[in-house]
């Protein structure tokens, strides 16, 4: 089978760019610009076997299984890569084309395994439409299976060399690791340079298996034998570019996840998307509540094996619980007032339990004390938003990338943290967008970018007012823009003046001319945009980062069209939402300010009571209000402060010192191991709820299982606790299988004129719509900011920023630098993802990535346990060797719980933000220690169960 021709390929690339008609099985038939006449063929309903041929990837036309007839010429054509003409006749089902399209599917036959790996080869199904009997050739000589991935099995002996593969892996998720290797008979995909494919650069997206039309892909233990009860289409519950997929269940479980084409992601996922689902069925699942054992003391060191559970806790009725649960709460709001309570929601959760959280505090116990994960992610870009430019939701897609000339992409690490997203960026570079990446590290898309900055940590204020001063210097600034648009601009150009790259480069460690040059690339293109993630928000000038990204916008006039803007890229799959449902100490939903007097009265009067005017407290300020004796009671509901917070163990202390303290979580998390009741609650495939993306695209996602045992539904827990605090809710009739979804989603369209134009019924029809969509019918705006802004005379607003060092630095005795955040595979504190099966398996210890250099500075080699020391606490974990982390700094996810790097990290807070540290803080680091025992988390037991339930070899 051979690639396209040369005339095959200038005939897909003859293609006209207006209507043809043409005549398709004796009928006239009209192609649209750039159509094929397979892709013809498809639309008006006529079936042409095919096999290389996939939407969304390129053509290849090496199968020729759609071979087709064409009046007046001597060959056959391969329909996925013709283009139709004007007056063309064409034949897919004549004696000369169906022998043709018969002949390939029996070759292709003759080859395959006498088992099939899959019940959907779409080569059975083509050959079964055509009648194509048993094969009369000789088969192949077997190909031994490669099974040493832990989330894809290879079967080559199922392979057609149709490609698919390797343009999905290559052309969609620009990963570049499977090729088709050697000539001839010998000719067969491979793996990087031929290797197994779990010793290659795989990084598990799953597209290949996706891809796969015959089963030489698969996911591993051939769960896709199994036939599924029914498809569920959701979304995925992971970062915030918010994937749309499709849950294949069987027996209430979920046997395998598969991309849809949803607005974000165009039927792609990453490996947490496609294969982190399981952990909703491990057996550390909450399945009843518990209650602390009278006399058991509270601990900031308590973590619990799972087989210790019932030492500390005993089982108790969701009576007795929800008893407990709020007396103690309603106690602590009656005699010491409501500010002497706290509540923690989650990101992870729906926009509609978010709403109810915050409305709970805030009528139920009489505070603004309600916070969430935004305060450690995303807080201090929020401020400068809204303080610039009167909104703190992004301006244009991710997806617009690929309308932009220019991409600066700002500490942040979307091969990692947004895998999907990362992939559109390489698409777009590879179609001629020039990428400008700055970052301390070195990450995977640096190998894609223009130019790349790897800047000193903690000097991005010097970095970015260099580049304004040069924008400002060679009056490269938009001055239309800055007259119609915005205010503030001569105290800016006056405050970036001193700041010139010849005296920069030395501070960020960036020489002055490629300061300029990448300064002058932003300015001038017709369309430059800045995406940035939590390198820029976590510092104590993290506000101060921001507000420089947002000054380069205003002054060059990049923001306000297609291609340009600003997007933080949002970390959880639902924190864009939970903070506009007003899960933020001083903001109500849609960010109305709680102390502004119209803002207070509007709230007032739709909840039915007064309400507190002053702001509360946020995560960090919990903590020390607990140290002080000011909070007494918490309700936490799906976040793990205990290894999110910095300084974790104090935040481990201070809770354990709470006089009342609620848990509701799928699991028993670190904190929740601190509660004296936690409550069992749904996990993500187990509800039915809105959920906003990081475009501001709110997306519904489905309840594909049930919860186990008597975990009950979040909303059902928050309005039977709202009950017993004595607030009048009535969401109609909430039972565990039947939450009030639609009726909370329809009061906060009352509450956020943002989505008033959504309906219940639309997103079920649609199952997106960004907002503002303000009135219904409205479509939606992706981008906005076009006329002008939503603040006070429509103005944006710079605001300068001047270099304030990091809280802590680097000295004698703490001589590194500690940078933290996630990995691929694990996700925030590792709730889930330690226990999905195939996750785990791809990454089961915690490591610390150390420059090859420093390593070997210490007398260590990669694999070695280090100890990582600082002012705080103390971890050890296995050193892994990454080049890409600069000399003097060590880079540690913190999702591993016998690792807890932010024992470590600062609470320094930003002023404006109140967002801790997390990117920097001084270390020492030395070799040895011993890493503390894992808990059995069993990621691969519950893989293997389930495999076995469904009879299924191994």
């Amino acid at each position: 089978m051979n690639a396209l021709t040369r005339a095959e390929v200038a005939l897909v690339q003859a293609s006209s760019d207006t209507e043809v008609t043409f005549r398709l099985d004796g009928r006239e038939v009209t192609a649209r610009p750039g159509e094929s006449l397979l892709q013809v063929a498809r639309r008006e309903g006529i079936e042409i076997p095919h096999l290389c041929y996939k939407d969304g990837l390129d053509t290849a036309g090496n199968c020729r299984a759609c071979m087709v007839e064409i009046d007046g010429e001597r060959v056959l054509a391969p329909s996925c890569c013709r283009a139709p003409a004007n007056g063309m006749t064409v034949h897919t089902d004549s004696e000369r084309a169906r022998r043709a399209q018969r002949m390939v599917l029996e070759l292709l036959q003759s080859d395959m395994p006498e088992t099939a790996y899959t019940r959907h080869s779409e080569l059975d199904q083509w050959s079964a439409r055509l009648e194509v009997g048993k094969p009369r050739f000789a088969p192949r000589e077997a190909v031994p299976a490669d099974l040493s991935h832990p989330a894809i099995a290879v079967n080559l002996d199922a392979c057609i060399q149709c490609t698919r593969c390797v343009r999905a892996c290559r052309d969609e998720q620009a990963n570049d690791v499977i090729g088709l290797a050697f000539r001839g008979d010998h000719a067969r995909i491979v793996f990087d340079m031929a290797d197994p494919m779990g010793a290659s650069t795989c990084v598990a997206c799953g597209e290949c298996v996706q891809a796969c039309p015959t089963g030489a892909l698969m996911p591993a233990r051939n769960v896709a034998l199994a036939v599924p009860d029914r498809e569920v289409d959701s979304v995925c519950p992971y970062c915030g570019v918010g994937c749309q997929l499709t849950y294949h269940v069987k027996d209430n479980r979920i046997l395998f996840v598969e991309g849809r084409d949803g607005p974000a992601n165009h039927n792609r996922l990453c490996v947490k998307g496609r294969y982190g689902f399981d952990y909703a069925q491990h057996p550390h699942r909450l399945t009843v509540p518990l209650v602390r054992r009278e006399g058991v003391a509270k601990s900031g060191d308590m973590v619990l094996d799972p087989d210790r559970v019932m030492e500390v806790f005993r089982e108790a009725t969701w009576e007795e619980a929800l008893a407990l649960a709020a007396g103690g709460l309603a106690r602590i709001r009656d005699t010491l007032g409501g500010r002497a309570l706290a509540g923690f929601g989650s990101a992870k959760g729906s926009n509609e339990e978010a709403y109810l959280f915050q409305k709970l505090v805030r009528t139920g116990f009489g505070s603004n004390n309600v916070d969430h994960c935004t305060r450690l992610c995303h807080a201090s870009s929020v401020a400068a938003l809204l303080e610039g430019i009167g909104s703190g939701a992004v301006s244009n897609p991710v997806m617009d990338v690929g309308k932009a000339e220019v991409v600066l992409l700002i500490g942040a690490n979307p091969t990692v943290n947004h895998p999907v997203a990362a992939t559109w960026i390489k698409n777009a570079v590879r179609n001629g967008t020039k990428l400008i990446v700055a970052d301390p590290r070195r990450s995977d898309l640096s190998r894609f970018a223009h130019r790349f900055l790897q800047f000193q940590a903690d000097t991005d204020v010097a970095l970015l007012n260099a580049m304004m001063h040069v924008i400002v210097e060679e009056g490269l600034v938009d001055p239309e823009f800055i007259a119609a648009r915005t205010s503030g601009y001569e105290a800016l150009a006056a405050n970036v003046a001193p700041y010139s790259p010849e005296l920069m480069a030395p501070v960020c460690g960036i020489d002055a001319e490629t300061i300029r040059e990448v300064a002058r690339l932003y300015a001038t293109s017709k369309g430059s945009m800045i995406l940035w993630g939590m390198g820029v928000s976590q510092h104590v000038h993290g506000t101060d980062n921001a507000r420089c990204l947002i000054a380069l916008a205003l002054m060059t006039g990049q923001i306000g069209r297609p291609g340009t803007g600003l997007h933080p890229l949002r970390g959880q799959n639902n924190v864009q939402g939970a903070s506009d449902a007003g899960l933020i100490p001083m903001m109500y939903p849609d960010y109305r300010r709680v102390d502004d007097p119209a803002a207070n009265a509007a709230f007032e009067a739709l909840w039915g009571m007064p309400l507190d005017k002053q702001p509360g407290l946020t995560v960090v300020e919990v903590m020390q209000a607990i140290e002080a004796g000011t909070v007494r009671g918490m309700y936490i509901m799906g976040e793990n402060p205990a290894m999110s917070d910095p300084d974790a163990q104090h935040a481990r202390e201070a809770l354990a010192a709470l006089d009342h303290l609620v848990v509701q979580d799928i699991f028993l998390t670190e904190t929740a191991c601190l509660a004296d009741v936690v409550l069992p609650a749904s996990a993500f495939p187990e509800k039915t709820g809105t959920f906003t993306n990081t475009d501001r695209t709110v997306q519904l996602g489905r309840q594909a299982i049930d919860p186990p045992g008597q975990a009950r539904q979040d909303l059902w827990i928050l309005c039977e606790l709202a009950a017993r605090l004595g607030l009048p809710w009535d969401y109609g009739h909430a039972t565990r299988d039947a939450a009030p979804v639609a009726l909370v989603f329809d009061e906060m369209r009352h509450a956020m004129p943002s989505i008033a134009g959504m309906t219940w019924a639309r997103l079920q029809r649609e199952h997106a719509v960004t907002y503002p969509c303000e009135t219904e019918g409205d479509p939606g705006e992706p981008v906005i900011f076009t006329e002008t802004f939503p603040t006070v005379g429509g103005r944006g607003r710079f605001v300068p920023a001047d270099i304030i060092p990091a809280a802590e630095r680097p000295d004698q005795e703490y001589p590194t630098v500690l940078i933290t955040g996630r990995q691929l595979e694990h996700w925030h504190t590792g709730s889930m993802t330690r226990r999905a099966g195939v996750l785990d398996a791809i990454e089961p210890d915690p490591v610390a990535l150390v420059h090859p250099l420093d390593l070997a500075a210490l007398g260590g080699k990669p694999g070695d346990v280090v100890t990582l020391t600082s002012r705080r606490g103390q971890v050890m974990l296995y050193a892994r060797a990454d080049d890409g982390t600069p000399r003097g700094a060590v880079f540690v996810p913190f999702c591993y719980y016998e690792a807890a790097i932010n024992k470590l990290t600062n609470p320094a807070l930003d002023p404006f933000g109140k967002i801790p540290e997390f990117k920097y803080c001084a270390i020492r680091m030395t070799l040895g220690g011993a890493v503390p025992e894992q808990l059995s988390f069993g990621g691969g037991q519950i893989l293997d169960s389930l495999t076995g339930a469904l009879a299924l070899p191994g």
